[in-house]
C-alpha cells in the first residue's frame, strides 16, 4: 500500500496545479468577453497568431550587397539548438512571413493557399515541421493562449467572438447587416 501512496505522492508533487488551472480556464461567455476586454490580442485569427508566434523570436536585418535583408530567428529552430534550423532561405522566409503579415493585416491574401514548393531537400518539412512545432509551443504560453467553447463539438473554434452578434444588428436575414467573418 505504500508504494501506492508513494506513486500518487511523487505524481502530484510534479503538478502545477496553478499552470494547469491557467490551461484548463473554463468560464461564461461573459467572463470570456471580460478576458478580452483585458488582453484583445486573445481574439487574434490563425494568421495573426503565426506571425506573432514568428515576430516572438525576433529578427535581424543586415546587408548582402546592397540590399537589406531580414533573417528570422524563429527558422533558426532555438528551441532545439538548431535542430531543425534553415538555412540559405532568408529570402524565401521573409517571403513566407511576409504573406502571414498580409494575412494577419487582413490584406486579401487570407482567403488564398499558402503552398510550399520546391525541389527535394528545400526544407519544405522542416518549414512545415517548424510552424507546427512553434504554434503548439506558442499555444501554451501566456502570449498565445487560444481559447476554444466547451460546449461547440470542435477542436479549435478561430474566434469565439465570431458567435457574437454584429453591433446594430438584429435580424440575420437583414441584407444591410454588418458581415461577421468566421
Amino acid at each position: 500500500m505504500s508504494d501506492g501512496h508513494s506513486i500518487i505522492s511523487l505524481v502530484a508533487q510534479r503538478q502545477d496545479l496553478e499552470q494547469f488551472r491557467r490551461k484548463n480556464w473554463e468560464g461564461t461567455f461573459q467572463e470570456y468577453l471580460d478576458v478580452v476586454k483585458k488582453d484583445p490580442k486573445v481574439t487574434r485569427n490563425a494568421f495573426q497568431r503565426v506571425f506573432d508566434m514568428i515576430m516572438s523570436y525576433g529578427a535581424e536585418s543586415y546587408k548582402k550587397g546592397r540590399e537589406k535583408r531580414t533573417r528570422y530567428r524563429f527558422f533558426d529552430d532555438p528551441e532545439k539548438n538548431g535542430q531543425d534550423a534553415v538555412f540559405g532561405l532568408d529570402d524565401t522566409l521573409a517571403a513566407l512571413v511576409n504573406a502571414f503579415k498580409s494575412a494577419a493585416k487582413g490584406y486579401g491574401i487570407e482567403k488564398r493557399v499558402l503552398l510550399l514548393h520546391g525541389p527535394v531537400g528545400s526544407s519544405k518539412s522542416t518549414i512545415a515541421r517548424l510552424l507546427k512545432k512553434g504554434l503548439e509551443r506558442y499555444s501554451h504560453a501566456d502570449e498565445g493562449a487560444l481559447f476554444t467553447l466547451g460546449w461547440v463539438d470542435l477542436h479549435v473554434v478561430d474566434v469565439v467572438l465570431t458567435l457574437a452578434p454584429a453591433p446594430g444588428a438584429t435580424d440575420p436575414e437583414d441584407p444591410h447587416r454588418p458581415a461577421v467573418d468566421g
